[in-house]
């Protein structure tokens, strides 16, 4: 099952950079988001997906039972999708700042009119 996670996650990658290379603004931020999210796939895959039981140490023990859920790779995604969301909403603040000041999604175009003005 984890080769065929880490399958979708790797074409969700490669989707990613293709949008990343396109030429217009939006496609480029789709393009990140379709990354952020490959990348915590690729994390949560990582962690294992075999059931197990819950990484909860017993008054007794001093470390938990064999078999136990990694609690890592959770606390790993949940940070990234933070981070994630913060770049995002950076990023679509400075493609609508560009957009307003350039009037203009596309890339190309937005360069053109950095030369035109004073």
């Amino acid at each position: 099952m984890e080769t065929l996670w880490s399958l979708v996650a790797g074409a969700l990658v490669a989707a990613g950079i293709y949008l990343m290379l396109e030429r217009h603004v939006l496609r480029v931020i789709f393009g990140l988001i379709l990354l952020s999210n490959a990348i915590n796939l690729a994390i949560f895959v990582a962690g294992r997906l075999t059931p197990g039981v819950p990484p909860l140490i017993a008054a007794d023990a001093l470390l938990p039972p064999e078999g136990a859920a990694n609690s890592l790779p959770q606390a790993l995604i949940l940070t990234a999708i933070v981070i994630g969301f913060g770049l995002l909403v950076f990023a679509l603040m400075l493609c609508f700042r560009a957009f307003r000041q350039s009037d203009s999604a596309d890339i190309d175009g937005m360069s053109d009119s950095d030369s035109e003005g004073p």
